[in-house]
């Protein structure tokens, strides 16, 4: 598994943060800000459960940005480097490099924007999204999107089955948490329907829509009893592809 996947349980990576506040600094809700848009104009909504008239959107943006997005660039980061950063400073490398790696502005161009903000920090930021971004924007925020779709194949598995947490390749993006792989836990509730993801992870397992279950862990079979709370119990929801029966 990649090192910076959920990392619970891992010891010795220093003090556990009790801050509580969701934005710190007042850059952190820009971060923010600039990927709700991204995913506002993202052209995936264009098929999405509710009705986005992206393609009439008057914007240069014409790619998919999602949560997967987002969280593919900072699990791809070196681990080392991805310890060294705040979580909305990962969010704004990851953001960086997809308008790198995509053409809209060059490593030199982005250089260049980020001395001049340096060197004059009153100076003027770009202009506001246009009224029709603006509207997209406000409406995406409200209705969101979702990976929910109709029932298809029936559940593998039921409420009070014993599974084992399955152990797939590693992979640039997971929705398995890495401190659950190969662990026993028992199926404490199937969700109704199938859900999707926003991207196929290939090997990993997710792509079609499928079954999720809510799992239950016993958290000394995750920790050990020596470092566990008994009579604990944690729960975990899972997509199908990553739940295996106990034998």
């Amino acid at each position: 598994m990649k090192l910076q996947h959920h990392l619970g349980g891992i010891e010795n990576l220093g003090p556990v943060s009790l801050e509580t506040r969701v934005f710190v600094e007042p850059w952190e809700q820009r971060i923010f800000g600039i990927h709700t848009a991204m995913m506002a104009e993202s052209t995936h909504l264009a098929n999405a459960l509710h009705a986005y008239p992206v393609k009439d959107l008057p914007t240069a943006f014409r790619n998919d940005w999602t949560w997967a997005s987002l969280r593919t660039g900072a699990e791809d980061m070196q681990p080392f480097e991805y310890f060294k950063y705040r979580y909305y400073e990962k969010w704004l490398g990851g953001i960086a490099q997809f308008f790198v790696d995509q053409g809209y502005v060059t490593a030199d161009e982005l250089e260049a924007k980020t001395a001049f903000y340096r060197a004059n920090p009153d100076a003027s930021l770009p202009d506001q999204p246009n009224a029709a971004i603006g509207t997209q924007i406000d409406a995406y925020l409200r209705q969101g999107d979702s990976g929910y779709h109709p029932p298809g194949h029936a559940a593998q598995f039921a409420s009070g089955d014993a599974v084992r947490v399955a152990d797939p390749q590693a992979v640039d993006h997971t929705r398995l948490p890495g401190y659950l792989r190969n662990k026993p836990g028992r199926i404490d509730l199937v969700y109704p329907g199938a859900y999707s993801y926003f991207v196929s992870t290939g090997v990993d397992g997710i792509g079609e829509p499928m079954p999720v279950y809510r799992v239950a862990f016993d958290v000394a079979d995750i920790w050990g009893p020596c470092k566990s709370e008994p009579h604990t119990t944690i729960y975990a929801d899972l997509y199908e592809a990553y739940v295996q029966a106990a034998h």
